[in-house]
């Protein structure tokens, strides 16, 4: 047989489709070869401790060591986004205070994100820790929605018109989602570099007391917060105190919301989604209760512990780390579709909620209830 007779059959087999296995990649790996994840359980795996490990070195979402170091974590969160708006909200700034908070946090996300593997092979609860918990509270979805809604009517009173207050409010919008989305690659880029240079195990995984003892001091940071809002001196609740006592709670829903909601629909993050959703809307209503006018204005310690609840519980419920990561991991056409869903859904709720109570003139733009001096 010539090569003339066997060109038939040669070409019937060109024709045949190619069956390749389709590669899954985890979220790490999505990130790393700029591509995106199909699976819901690999993207709901951003807040899941590290797994595919060693028997010794794999840990439940819900084991009591997980769980335990979410608490410092969530604590620690909350007083760097504090500190980081106080440091930077001075008069004249350039950038809004909480875009900082945003960058830093999803900056540590990439980098966390990045060190996964490196991380579970030594204590699989420290990804949970950095990522989920001290990420996770340092930004916030729902203070950003807030952030853009007050733009668009002008609380602060500016010397500007409405179609300033418009781009005022797609500033805020397109420079935190940019500014996010690029610090989570850039993280990542940075755990590349390190994890190349860094060898492998540095110090040995922590053996049986040394864990027992880690939660143990976890479980103990969160409790100091207790006597520290009620021994520190009344000015503070307002201004930490009264958040460190709700950060937890608020990290615990979102970790728990993560852990149901987001494996059941491939692939729509629907627990990180409903988080930032119930966080925003919840903050609205603070916000409301905030603004009521003498003589229904809240006491001075109500208001405080609505001011934690505000920093403290909303804002670790709704993250903005854990919402760029699956936006830069989703397949477009569903990135896109997630980000308009959760913005629209958010300013939508925001304008239910507060709209009626500005404009019917029943709460002032403005907080009017008093904090202890």
């Amino acid at each position: 047989m010539t090569l003339l007779d066997e060109m038939p059959e040669l070409l019937l087999l060109l024709d045949r489709p190619q069956h390749r296995p389709n590669r899954r990649y985890s979220v790490a790996s999505a990130l790393s070869h700029h591509t995106s994840v199909h699976s819901a359980g690999s993207l709901a795996s951003i807040d899941q401790p590290p797994e595919k490990l060693p028997a010794s070195k794999t840990y439940r979402p819900l084991s009591p060591h997980v769980l335990a170091l979410l608490m410092p974590a969530s604590v620690f969160g909350v007083l760097a986004r504090i500190g980081i708006q106080a440091l930077v909200g001075y008069d004249g700034h350039s950038i809004f205070p909480l875009a900082w908070a945003q960058f830093m946090g999803c900056l540590v996300m990439g980098f966390g994100l990045g060190i996964r593997d490196s991380l579970g092979q030594f204590y699989g609860p420290l990804y949970t820790a950095l990522t989920t918990g001290f990420c996770g509270s340092l930004t916030t979805f729902s203070g950003w929605q807030l952030d853009v809604f007050q733009s668009w009517l002008n609380v602060n009173s500016d010397h500007r018109d409405w179609f300033r207050d418009v781009i005022d409010g797609v500033t805020k919008t397109v420079f935190t989602l940019a500014l996010s989305l690029s610090a989570v690659q850039l993280g990542s880029y940075f755990a590349k570099f390190v994890v190349r240079w860094i060898p492998r195990q540095i110090l040995p995984p922590p053996n049986r007391t040394i864990r027992y003892t880690l939660s143990a001091l976890a479980v103990l940071v969160y409790a100091a917060a207790y006597p520290a809002y009620f021994r520190l001196p009344a000015s503070f609740r307002h201004q930490a105190t009264a958040a460190l006592l709700f950060s937890f709670p608020g990290t615990l829903t979102r970790y728990l919301l993560s852990l149901s909601l987001n494996p059941l629909f491939a692939p729509f993050p629907l627990g990180t989604f409903t988080a930032n959703l119930f966080g925003t809307a919840l903050l609205g209503m603070f916000h409301v209760i905030q603004g009521l006018p003498s003589p229904h204005s809240v006491s001075p310690n109500a208001c405080a512990v609505l001011q934690g609840l505000a920093d403290g519980y909303c804002g670790c419920l709704t993250t903005v780390s854990t919402f760029a990561v699956e936006v830069l991991t989703l397949p477009e056409e569903k990135s896109l579709l997630y980000v308009v869903l959760s913005w629209v859904g958010a300013q939508l709720l925001l304008l239910v909620i507060l709209g009626p109570s500005y404009w019917a003139g029943n709460v002032s733009e403005q907080l009017t209830c008093s904090f202890a001096q």
